[in-house]
């Protein structure tokens, strides 16, 4: 039987503040399979955002642990944690994170530049094209409206062929209508490529677009 793409068991998130310990969740377990789309919703500061950070190896459970298609990512070396998190796991972020000094196509191909691939250019461009943006490759993020903007990122995130695809607030800084198509858009490319989605949304109607919805509440996740 095929291990799920991503797996959390009983993760907790503990800060510590003088003598003082915040939890901001525990107890959290759940799995995503292939293919499968599953929404994060809650209040501001449930823990939505360090969730995903969690899984995308980008910080660290106070306990429990996170298995990427059945392996243990506590298992892993820095290298092989490098590699997760360059072309096991697609990013995209409500600020959009591109580098201003450098074009759409080559904020596109940054991944892949990272991981010393040698042709750039041409798997670059396409991804641009699937996001509808190949006559804007050449524009620098500046001269990009916020949608826009966040088509790069999501061409970004995708290049690389992750199975693993993390959203944290896409629409955040969107309109709704510019938000609905960006949902629109990173919905089915993840539909079409197979991957794992989860999205962290305070949007309830973009939420439920999603194959199931997770809830945060008082620390704790459910259906």
């Amino acid at each position: 039987m095929a291990h799920p793409v991503i797996r959390a068991q009983d993760l907790e998130k503990t800060f510590r503040t003088g003598n003082d310990k915040l939890t901001v969740f525990s107890a959290v377990s759940f799995e995503v399979q292939a293919g499968e789309s599953v929404a994060l919703v809650g209040e501001s500061g449930s823990g939505k955002s360090t969730l995903l950070h969690i899984l995308g190896a980008l910080d660290d459970a106070t306990a429990g642990e996170v298995f990427f298609e059945g392996t243990s990512l506590a298992s892993l070396t820095e290298n092989e944690l490098a590699a997760y998190r360059n072309s096991g796991v697609g990013y995209v972020w409500q600020s959009y994170h591109l580098l201003p000094e450098f074009t759409a196509a080559e904020n596109v191909a940054m991944p892949l530049r990272i991981r010393g691939v040698a042709e750039t250019a041409e798997p670059a461009r396409k991804w641009l094209d699937r996001v509808g943006l190949a006559e804007r490759a050449d524009h620098q993020p500046g001269e990009l409206s916020g949608g826009e903007q966040q088509r790069v990122a999501i061409a970004r995130a995708l290049v690389s062929g992750p199975r693993l695809l993390l959203a944290d607030e896409p629409t955040g800084n969107l309109d709704e209508r510019t938000g609905t198509g960006i949902m629109d858009m990173l919905l089915e490319l993840s539909r079409q490529e197979g991957l794992s989605t989860v999205i962290a949304t305070h949007n309830l109607k973009f939420a439920d677009r999603c194959d199931r919805v997770l809830r945060f509440n008082a620390g704790k996740l459910g259906e």
